[in-house]
């Protein structure tokens, strides 16, 4: 059963779609926003269990391609094109080939339509190991984080999900709350690690973009993604791990008008 999903919209023209990745919420995205809306209508969204979206039992990207088209249905969206960023790319690409008459094209940041053995178990840990019941600040927070995720920058991203809980509220527990929907995320995640679900293909334009310095696109995906997409091209972001459009959002962006333009 689909969920009506939080959303942002800006700009006018044809409907383009954001995606974020796990973990994520549409703020990820709004640097591309920013810089597609003069000439895109931008619909950004949160995807169910994050962000300020509603909180489900579930979580499958056949789930969260229904969302997605209820969205496109309650606007009166009847196509539309989809950028998903990881977790989001596979929901644009489930999305295509659930309801290819419903997507115009696909943009697919740094991820490929397989399935990936566990990379997130240390950040699920370290999210699990955060007593929010008990927590006075960020900082107690990020400390906790830190014995199992090193990188600052990562824990800056996460913590993003740690609201603060009105005051109102905090007889009931402690000062902080994940809006993230975690237990669900945790025993989700091999769903979310799989391939998207369908044969294909989708015959319309697919554009991949890698991360020079990240192994979620290998050349071993490419039989899988030109199965299914036989109009995929790749472009390649040098400099970039995983985390390519935040990294240089002006050559994200530039890819995305030429295609988006193309």
């Amino acid at each position: 059963m689909s969920v009506e999903l939080h959303h942002r919209v800006t700009g006018e023209g044809k409907p383009l779609i954001l995606l974020h990745g796990l973990f994520g919420s549409l703020d990820n995205l709004g640097v591309i926003a920013r810089g597609l809306e003069d000439r895109w209508q931008i619909h950004a969204l949160d995807q169910r269990n994050h962000g300020r979206s509603p909180h489900t039992d579930t979580m499958t990207y056949p789930e969260m391609a229904d969302d997605v088209l209820a969205y496109m249905d309650a606007r009166g969206i009847d196509r539309a094109s989809i950028l998903g960023h990881s977790m989001g790319g596979k929901v644009a690409m489930q999305l295509a080939l659930k309801a290819p008459e419903r997507v115009e094209k696909i943009i697919v940041a740094d991820i490929s339509p397989v399935t990936y053995h566990p990379r997130h178990d240390h950040v699920l840990e370290g999210l699990k190991a955060v007593d929010t019941s008990s927590i006075e600040s960020r900082k107690d927070a990020d400390q906790a984080l830190s014995e199992y995720v090193e990188e600052a920058g990562v824990r800056q991203f996460l913590l993003k999900n740690l609201a603060p809980v009105p005051a109102s509220e905090q007889e009931e527990g402690g000062r902080y709350r994940w809006r993230l929907n975690l237990p669900v995320i945790d025993q989700s995640y091999a769903a979310l690690s799989a391939a998207p679900e369908g044969q294909g293909p989708y015959k319309g334009p697919v554009l991949f973009i890698k991360g020079a310095e990240s192994a979620y696109i290998q050349t071993k995906h490419r039989d899988t993604i030109m199965g299914l997409f036989p109009n995929a091209d790749l472009r390649i972001i040098d400099g970039t791990g995983h985390w390519l459009h935040a990294e240089k959002p002006d050559t994200f962006i530039a890819l995305c008008r030429r295609f988006l333009d193309g």
